[in-house]
This record gives C-alpha cells, structure tokens and sequence, in this order.
C-alpha cells in the first residue's frame, strides 16, 4: 500500500511543473467522471432498493393469502372435529345398547357405503 502511494506522490512530484490551466482541467475531469460513476452507482442502488421493495411486498401478499388459507383450514378442521365427535358419541350409544338389529343396520349400512364409493372411485 505504501508503495502505491510513494507511486503517486513520484507521479505528482513529476507533473507539478506543468501548467496551471493543464492540471485543472484533467482535475476536472476526474471529478465529473467521479461524479458520474457515483450517479450510476446511486441509480443502480436505488434500482436494487425498489426491486426489493416490490420483492419484500410481493412475499407479504404472499405471507397473508397463506394466513388466511391457514386460518380458513383451522376453522374447517374445528368444524369436521366438532361432526366426528358427534358421530362418535353416537357410535357409543349405538355400542352401549347392544341391540343385534341396530348393529346389523349400522354394518350394513357401512359396507354399502364402502361399496359405492369404492365403485365411483374406480
């Protein structure tokens, strides 16, 4: 590093001799061709700033349509638990009693049901 910079104060030492006007302009120059690399580096920041904008909004969307589809499938499980519990309790009651015509009924009825869905699904 300190040779580069020994470098530059050779390169300096050996151009101060060169007119005022020369140094000037070059100077000049070297500031607006700075000026503009910082213009492109600000624009192309500010580029990269608005696509993560549209990025972090685009996943926000994202994240609340999967909450609501979320919530929309806890409330449909509730709903189903609150059915199977109540089919449950009547199945207690069916097996408490111990009636043979019932439960002939109750198998009867599954296996006809079992039959059809598995002859639509086929």
């Amino acid at each position: 590093m300190n040779a580069r910079r020994d470098y530059r104060n050779n390169k300096v030492a050996l151009f101060d001799g060169i007119e005022e006007g020369g140094i000037r302009a070059s100077a000049f120059y070297s500031h607006e061709i700075d000026e503009q690399d910082n213009e492109r580096a600000v624009d192309g920041l500010q580029d990269r700033v608005n696509l993560l904008k549209r990025l972090s909004g685009d996943i926000h969307e994202e994240v609340e349509s999967h909450n609501h589809m979320l919530n929309r499938m806890g409330n449909d499980m509730d709903s189903s638990r609150g059915m199977l519990s109540g089919t449950m309790d009547r199945f207690k009651t069916v097996f408490e009693t111990k009636s043979s015509q019932r439960m002939f009924t109750l198998v009867a009825s599954f296996l006809v049901v079992f039959l059809v869905i598995y002859y639509l699904t086929r």
